[in-house]
């Protein structure tokens, strides 16, 4: 008779752990090498795993990669890297869910968590807008600007139009940082104030203006900074 070979025994020793227990235990790249196991039928993919981690840093930077990013590392055909990008998308649909009935405003973090995965992990800066009724429920969200690795012009008259399309009450405005840090700059600050003024007249308010990185966040509501500027 052939003999099986030795990973075929690895895979299953994987999944039964998973199944019984979920994610707890695992390594990083062990989580990693059990995705792989669904597009790579044939072979031991835990050196492609550690390989995948070693590349992009953690298992997040793995999951922030593009599809040519993926695809550019050995081993790893588009069937891969379209399932690693899948993960991210489907977290991203689940936390967009779990925003849905919530009020945004006096339960933030749901919104946080949500641009968080949604954003943080781009390599250029991006706009996100989340409207919400006037008890703050969700409307809907998107991406309303884009621009380059450190910079983004925002037009208040464009996020004013895309709200009222949405008749939406209220606007939590969320924009990542490339560079991972989430402070704020003096011109972040200015745009805020400057949207919150744009908005006014329409009866719209900016409700909060999240800026979002990986190594966290930064509110400008939590911190007080939009009373002044909703009056």
């Amino acid at each position: 008779m052939e003999e099986k070979p030795l990973y075929l025994g690895h895979r299953k020793r994987l999944r039964e752990r998973f199944g019984k227990g979920g994610a707890d235990g695992f390594q990083d790249y062990e989580l990693l090498e059990l995705l792989l196991t669904y597009a790579i039928p044939r072979c031991d993919v835990k050196p492609i795993a550690k390989k995948l981690i070693k590349r992009f840093g953690n298992l997040s930077g793995v999951l922030d990669a593009g599809q040519e990013e993926l695809e550019a590392v050995e081993e790893i055909g588009p069937a891969s890297a379209t399932l690693i990008r899948l993960v991210k998308e489907l977290q991203g649909k689940y936390l967009s869910e779990g925003m849905k009935g919530r009020d945004l405003v006096s339960s933030p973090q749901a919104a946080i968590d949500f641009a968080r995965v949604r954003i943080s992990g781009l390599d250029h800066e991006v706009f996100l807008a989340i409207y919400l009724s006037t008890k703050n429920r969700i409307l809907g969200h998107g991406i309303i600007q884009e621009g380059t690795v450190d910079h983004t012009v925002m037009y208040p008259r464009r996020l004013v139009e895309a709200a009222l399309r949405h008749k939406a009450a209220g606007i939590i405005l969320v924009h990542n940082h490339p560079s991972g840090y989430s402070d704020p700059s003096p011109e972040d600050k200015r745009l805020t104030q400057a949207l919150a003024e744009a908005a006014r007249p329409m009866d719209l308010r900016i409700l909060d203006h999240i800026v979002v990185g990986k190594d966290g966040y930064f509110s400008f509501a939590e911190k007080g900074l939009l009373a002044v500027n909703n009056k």
